[in-house]
């Protein structure tokens, strides 16, 4: 095995922003090398994994092998060194196609106000593009994850095309919600997402196997082992069970080369024209920090003093209810659609916006039904056919919301190296310092009187809301954007101020975190850094 990788364009990740950008750059006949710290998946396995989980979240169908460690949901202290006030509960996975493979597949696109949040509401800041800048790379985006939804519906973000493939079929659960809100504040509109409705480009249409959490049994949910493929079809080579440990930076100020180490211990060097870290919002600020040298005696990239700052999610208020009559949870994808008309308004000069997911999956999150739901019954001395029927009942009264706060970008939020703990590539691990202001505060407040609206307008009782804020699978910040080099990390087209040969892409670059699921927009940015990345090798 060559100790030494070399290339046009050398990846560090493989998830949606790596494989998309890899995809495109070797379709132009450009040489690309991938370095991926995790293991390629095979699906059935996965699935397999999942089935016989004891403990079912959204790491439980994948490996965590101590060369590739990721945090997990259900032990959030163990790999992220938190330091508070506040835990960070979002978490990701390091295997061939990232964390692709464990996402919900919506693929909502920020609003324009979104990217000029200082301007109209003085806060945060604004983004160095405008919506009309990424349009035509969300429309490019939808069509290269394939993404299925109603283009006569006004989700607030204007479009300049239709969505790939017709809607996901609203389920008799989302029309409930829908026909009850009817004249309220509350719109519920069917939510754009990446998955198949019909067959397109060799995958099936969704069945509504309700596990898109972790896994998609048939793929018809998009991930991007799908461009990984793309990218290898065209000549890419992907190095798998590989971790960068170091960029090292040149005596021009360029990245000269990166040091990896494999899962069998085996070191090496890789080399590209120009490198791209796509390695996720922890992971790559870690991997930066991690390359202090003479040349970069802060980090590389980080002249700005903001790599690992800005960390941001979007808080998550939960809250569950019993239906006044049957619903029939627990069919299709764990979410078909959402409240998407809360996400803008003056009100955000005082509170954070949200956007409301209305869940198919019951009372699966809260509280682990419908196993809890059968355990609670059956302690109450229910038997056999009354078992039975008691818990057909409850099951198809269960509803369920999340909703998706706007959290502020706080410098203080950050991710720092951990002084002592290393893992086993010999890389310190992430500590994290987190907590939430008063704008973000104020929009989990909201949410909550939100989610009693709507309940109470479909005569639901036993309301709960989780005591705890929850984690959206959302990392954000951490290596953002700007127009200034003072104050940001990379500029518009993703390009490091510091080293004019390094990229960063995902949601690492955003300034702000919207409302919005992020991976559509780390797809339109991937695409639309293309050619910027493309002319630098040329």
């Amino acid at each position: 095995m060559a100790n030494d990788i070399t290339a046009d364009i050398l990846i560090i990740g493989t998830g949606v922003a790596g494989a998309i950008a890899g995809a495109k750059l070797a379709a132009q006949g450009l040489t690309v090398a991938f370095l991926e710290s995790g293991k390629r998946i095979d699906r059935y396995e996965a699935v397999e994994r999942f089935w016989n989980a004891k403990i079912k979240v959204p790491e439980s169908a994948y490996p965590n092998d101590p060369e590739a460690a990721h945090p997990l949901t259900h032990r959030i202290e163990d790999f992220y060194q938190q330091q508070g006030p506040e835990l960070f509960k979002s978490t990701y996975i390091k295997v061939l196609g990232g964390t692709t493979w464990h996402w919900l597949g919506t693929t909502l696109r920020n609003l324009p106000s979104d990217f000029k949040l200082k301007s109209l509401y003085g806060q945060g800041v604004d983004w160095p593009i405008s919506y009309d800048d990424l349009e035509p790379f969300y429309l490019a985006a939808e069509n290269e994850i394939g993404v299925a939804g109603n283009s006569n519906e006004d989700l607030g973000s204007p479009r300049s095309g239709d969505f790939p493939m017709p809607q996901i079929p609203m389920t008799y659960l989302d029309k409930h919600f829908a026909s009850a809100l009817d004249g309220t504040p509350y719109q519920v509109s069917s939510t754009p997402q990446g998955r198949n409705s019909v067959y397109r480009q060799e995958r099936p249409e969704c069945c509504g196997n309700n596990s898109c959490i972790p896994i998609c049994p048939i793929q018809a949910k998009y991930d991007a082992t799908v461009h990984v493929a793309l990218a290898e079809s065209a000549g890419a080579q992907v190095h798998s069970e590989t971790t960068a440990t170091r960029l090292n930076v040149g005596s021009d100020g360029s990245i000269s080369s990166v040091d990896f180490r494999r899962a069998d211990g085996s070191t090496g060097t890789a080399s590209g024209k120009v490198v791209i870290v796509a390695a996720h919002a922890v992971e790559t600020p870690r991997l930066l920090l991690n390359s202090a040298q003479e040349n970069a005696p802060n980090g590389v990239a980080n002249s700005s003093d903001q790599v690992g700052r800005n960390l941001m999610d979007h808080p998550t208020r939960l809250s569950w209810a019993e239906a006044a009559e049957p619903v029939f949870p627990y069919r299709g994808p764990l979410s078909t659609s959402g409240i998407e008309n809360l996400r803008d308004g003056d009100f955000r000069q005082e509170r954070g916006a949200f956007r409301i997911e209305i869940g198919n999956d019951g009372h699966s999150w809260p509280t682990g039904a419908p196993t809890t739901t059968a355990a609670a019954l059956a302690a109450q001395g229910l038997r056999g056919e009354e078992l039975d029927a008691a818990l057909k009942d409850a099951a198809s009264r269960q509803i369920r919301l999340a909703s998706l706060v706007e959290q502020s970008p706080d410098a203080e939020n950050r991710i720092t190296l951990d002084p002592e703990k290393r893992d086993a590539n010999g890389v310190p691990l992430p500590r994290i310092h987190y907590d939430f202001d008063d704008y973000t505060r104020n929009g989990l407040e909201a949410a909550e009187k939100a989610h009693d609206e709507v309940f109470k307008a479909l005569g639901a009782r036993n309301i709960q809301h989780s005591p705890d804020i929850q984690g959206a699978g959302h990392i954000i910040g951490t290596v953002r954007m700007g127009a200034d080099a003072s104050s940001a990390v990379v500029d518009s087209d993703l390009r490091s101020f510091d080293h004019p040969n390094l990229f960063l892409l995902g949601s690492g670059t955003f300034p702000t975190s919207a409302t919005a699921n992020p991976t559509l927009t780390i797809a339109a940015l991937a695409l639309r850094s293309v050619d910027a990345i493309a002319a630098s090798v040329r």
